[in-house]
Formats: C-alpha cells, sequence, structure tokens
C-alpha cells in the first residue's frame, strides 16, 4: 500500500521534526517551499498524501493544494498551519478539497491518527477508481465487440475516428476526455436496430423519407438509452444522444438545446462522424475538411478549427497529378520538374516550389519547345 507521505514547509526545522517523528510509520518526504513541493509532485512518484503549511512566501498553502489537485486528483491533501483561521479553513476546503485541517503545534500521536486516515482515504479512492475503471473498460469492450459483430461496416467508423478523439477532445478543452472517448467507441451501437437498406442510404448521404428519417433519428436515443444503464456514464449517455444536434439547434432530439449547451461530447462527435462519412464517400481529407468549414450552422466552428490542427497539413492539402496546362499560381510541387532536351533531362524546378504567375509563363514557355514533365504532382491547398 502506497504510505509516501510529501510535507511542504517553508521551516526546515519542523521538516525534519515531521522526519524524525514519522520514520518508519509512513514514507516521509519534505519539500523546502511551495515550488519545491510542486515539482516532486509533477515529477516524482505518486504520494498518497500532501501536508502543506498555509503560510509560505510566494504561493500560498492553498494554492499549493489546489495545484496538487490538479497535477495528483488522487492524493489526499491535508493543511497545516499555526493560524486558527475559520476563513483560510474555509478557503483550504473550497478550493483545494481538502480531506483535513490541522493547527501547529500537532501532537504527534493526533497527527499520526489524521495522517493515516489519510492514507488509508487514498486507498478507496484509488481502489475505487481501479473497479471503476476496469468495469467500464469490460462494458466498453464488451458492447463494441457486439458492434463489430453485428454491424463489422459500422464498426469500421467508430474504429476510423478513434485516433482523432483524444487529441481533438485536449485542443478543445474537454475537462473529461475519457468520456469523449467511451462516447466515440459507443455512439453508433443504435445502428443495430436500424434496417440494413437504411444504412446503406445514411452511409452514402443519400435523402431519406420523412418515414425513414423518423426511424434514423432513433439510432442515437437507443445507444444513449444503453449506456446509460452503465454506473457513472450519464455524461456519456448525453454526449451520444446529442450527436446528431446540429450548432445552430436543427436536427434532434428536437428540443431547445443549440450552440455550446450541446454537450461538448456531442459537438465533438458530429464533426469527425461527419468528416469521416464525406471521406469515406470519396473525398480527400482536404475536401472533406473544407466542406466541413463551410457547413455554416452545422458544426462548432471551434471544433472544426481544432479538427484542422489534428489533421495537420493533411487536412490543409491535397496531393494529385495536374495537367501543365492546369497549373495555377499557389500550388506546390510535390516532385522535382523536369525538362527533356536532347535527349536528356534537366531539372527545370525543384520539389517543394511554391508556383508564381512567373513560374507558370516559363513552364508554359518551356512546353512550346520541350517535353516537361507533364502531367505533374502538385501539393493543392485547401483554400486555394
Amino acid at each position: 500500500m502506497n504510505k509516501r507521505v510529501l510535507f511542504i514547509d517553508d521551516d526546515e526545522r519542523i521538516l525534519a521534526g515531521f522526519r524524525r517523528n514519522l520514520h518508519g510509520v509512513f514514507e516521509v518526504d519534505t519539500a523546502v517551499g511551495p515550488e519545491a513541493g510542486l515539482a516532486k509532485v509533477k515529477d516524482g512518484p505518486a504520494y498518497a498524501v500532501v501536508v502543506s503549511d498555509l503560510r509560505m512566501p510566494g504561493l500560498d498553502g492553498i494554492a499549493v493544494l489546489a495545484k496538487v489537485r490538479e497535477l495528483r486528483p488522487d492524493t489526499v491533501r491535508v493543511m497545516l498551519t499555526g493560524f486558527a483561521d475559520l476563513e483560510a479553513a474555509i478557503a483550504a476546503v473550497n478550493e483545494g478539497n481538502i480531506f483535513r485541517f490541522l493547527t501547529k503545534p500537532c501532537e504527534a500521536n493526533y497527527l499520526k491518527g489524521a495522517l493515516g486516515s489519510a492514507v488509508e482515504q487514498y486507498r478507496l479512492v484509488v481502489a475505487e477508481r481501479e473497479l471503476l475503471e476496469g468495469t467500464l473498460r469490460g462494458s466498453l469492450r464488451m458492447l463494441s465487440e457486439v458492434l463489430s459483430l453485428l454491424r463489422p461496416e459500422v464498426y469500421g467508423r467508430v474504429s476510423r475516428i478513434a485516433p482523432y478523439v483524444r487529441p481533438l477532445a485536449k485542443l478543445c478543452g474537454d475537462p473529461s476526455p475519457w468520456q469523449t472517448e467511451a462516447a466515440a467507441m459507443l455512439c453508433l451501437m443504435g445502428f443495430i436496430t436500424l434496417p440494413d437498406t437504411l444504412v446503406s442510404r445514411v452511409e452514402r448521404g443519400r435523402s431519406l423519407s420523412a418515414e425513414d428519417t423518423a426511424v434514423y433519428q432513433q439510432h442515437a436515443e437507443v445507444a444513449a438509452r444503453l449506456v446509460a444503464n452503465i454506473p457513472r456514464m450519464g455524461g456519456v449517455a448525453k454526449a451520444i444522444a446529442y450527436q446528431e444536434k446540429n450548432f445552430d439547434g436543427s436536427g434532434f432530439p428536437a428540443d431547445a438545446v443549440r450552440g455550446k449547451d450541446i454537450p461538448l461530447g456531442a459537438r465533438i462527435l458530429r464533426v469527425l462522424l461527419e468528416f469521416d462519412r464525406l471521406v469515406g464517400a470519396g473525398q480527400a481529407k482536404a475536401d472533406a475538411y473544407k466542406q466541413l468549414r463551410q457547413g455554416a450552422g452545422l458544426y462548432d466552428p471551434d471544433v472544426v478549427a481544432a479538427l484542422g490542427e489534428v489533421l495537420g497539413e493533411e487536412g490543409k492539402y491535397v496531393i494529385m497529378q495536374m495537367a501543365v496546362k492546369s497549373l495555377r499560381e499557389g500550388m506546390i510541387l510535390a516532385e522535382d520538374m523536369f525538362v527533356t532536351r536532347g535527349g536528356q533531362q534537366l531539372k527545370v524546378l525543384p520539389r517543394g516550389y511554391a508556383l508564381s504567375s512567373v513560374a507558370l509563363a516559363h513552364i508554359a514557355k518551356l512546353a512550346r519547345y520541350d517535353a516537361v514533365t507533364d502531367p505533374v504532382k502538385v501539393i493543392i491547398p485547401a483554400d486555394l
């Protein structure tokens, strides 16, 4: 069991006392000052408990323990101070989610008892998290395997969007990226209830009759209900339920929720699923991304912009063979361009050269008298 306890104080004599009195009971580590303490929390092994003094130069104990909570959410936090200050205690509890608030001087046996309770609290938190994560992983795996067996083509969509989910969630400031990842894994579970012909029309982007639309709209609700039966998956279920909701409030479910009130996970799914559908229909990724950018009202523009960052150069450019007569200013050569003269090949322009009006005129002149590389592979910016 983890019994590591870190004491943070600006008084080395006090820290030495903790090491002496608690030796053999806990694995005691100490840090002089808030900066040194936070560095150990960030870079060192996980501590079961961090005990911080309240009054220190620079960051006070409240700010230190609040930062500890960000860095190591499972670590139990204890405030120790010589100032029995009610306002400080309230602030410590509210901002740092403090387990105990102790005053100095603290009798040794009382301190040992408080730390023992804190270590046990850490054990319970970690055990609950591990049990929850194990249960969730098993449940998610089981449901995804059901989808892969019943709808392998739909499961393929889930597999294709999966690599984009976490980096996209990170760029969007998602506070619970694991929920968005879980929602992405299970968002199409409702497709197992749809007729094959309807799934085919949806995948090909065909228009649906009013009756087919009503049936199709049920898939998100069905998936959300299935997921809602798993403990602690309410947020995941809500993201799934709103995956077809447009940013302007249209789409379904047909309610008043719109814009940033739509769960972030749902807004991310809306963008990724449509992006995958466009690519699956034969569009280059750059073209698919360009179409998303033009979908005013349909998608969260912040999510679309973040997808552009995730796609990187892949999302900004498309590479294709282009006839020399069709070359335009702004295109970039993806390979060296040659001219054949007197039986020899001479390089005209190097790979990576951005075509200008002068270069295009030069190429056109060469092409009238000699054989130039035609067609030539070029990189075309999406906004060209």
